[in-house]
């Protein structure tokens, strides 16, 4: 079964724990405030709260139901997606695969709370003035982070092959 990761199994293996480790520690941080009475509002400045929601939809709340159905094939279909992600974490290399890691690190922290809390723990607020942003995670970070990179990526190689073909 870790035999998807092939090259750099400790590396890879490393990447992912490390972002969940890094997910779960701010998580319980925040958990745990929030519970000894600091109520959701645990840091406010101007343009930055510390606000713990609880998100039963999709990356940054989107998605968000009551019915638990949907929420059960909401986490059903995050499941599967990281299974293909493992995949496709085979079958890349570079920075491509570095990209997809840090994906697959996020996705298994939001996951976890999925499973675990039914819902996930989001509490970093950014906003100006009253234009806030949505309230993310540590694992939203991580997420948006490989899906830039990857996009970024898939620019300069469609770029590339554009200039190849000029030439």
């Amino acid at each position: 079964m870790f035999n998807f990761f092939k090259k750099n199994f400790h590396i890879n293996l490393f990447i992912v724990i490390s972002i969940f480790i890094l997910d779960r520690i701010t998580k319980i941080y925040v958990i745990h405030l929030s519970e000894k009475n600091y109520g959701q509002d645990l840091f406010n400045s101007k343009f930055l709260d510390i606000t713990l929601i609880w998100n039963e939809g999709i990356a940054f709340g989107l998605f968000s139901f009551t019915e638990k159905n949907f929420y059960h094939f909401l986490t059903l279909l995050i499941g599967i997606i990281i299974i293909i992600i493992i995949f496709m974490v085979k079958n890349n290399e570079g920075i491509k695969k570095y990209s997809l890691l840090m994906i697959l690190g996020g996705a298994v922290g939001n996951f976890y709370d999925r499973i675990f809390f039914n819902a996930v723990p989001d509490f970093i607020d950014f906003h100006i003035e009253n234009f806030h942003w949505f309230i993310f995670n540590v694992s939203d970070i991580f997420i948006t982070l490989g899906v830039i990179l990857m996009i970024v990526l898939e620019v300069f190689s469609n770029k590339r092959e554009q200039n190849n073909e000029k030439t």
